[in-house]
């Protein structure tokens, strides 16, 4: 682990880098950026490779990193390191349209903690991720 010296140095000098995309891996990029694409609200912006490798999602507002699906052969086996979490205004009701694409989830009851309400579930591949309330 860097000692904090070096990090409070490092800080001082600025960012590195920018979040410029997120990549997420997928047996058929197609259909999972599909089901995020209606998720997010934002279309495919770009399809890579013959046969195809990438599926590009655009970025849901000016700025923000964009969503890349990258085709791999393994499947999910164990649970995600990173995940999305959504916000949303009424929790039933995003999760009833995300099941309505092929999402799911990931057990039988909502978590309240710290004054937040979340919903786990899980894309068609299986990646979780979290439908937060907004509050």
């Amino acid at each position: 682990m860097p000692e904090r010296k070096a990090v409070d140095e490092h800080a001082q000098r600025g960012p590195i880098g920018r979040l410029w995309m997120i990549q997420v891996s997928a047996g058929d990029p197609e259909r999972i950026a599909a089901f995020w694409g209606v998720v997010l609200g934002v279309p495919v912006e770009e399809r890579l490779g013959n046969p195809l490798q990438y599926v590009n999602l655009a970025p849901t507002e000016p700025g923000a990193p964009r969503i890349s699906f990258q085709r791999v052969p393994e499947t999910k086996v164990v649970k995600n390191r990173l995940h999305f979490d959504l916000s949303v205004d009424d929790l039933t009701e995003a999760c009833a349209r995300i099941e309505a694409l092929g999402g799911h989830r990931r057990d039988d009851h909502d978590v309240h903690e710290y004054g937040y309400s979340w919903r786990r579930m899980a894309d068609p591949d299986g990646n979780e991720f979290c439908v937060v309330l907004d509050r």
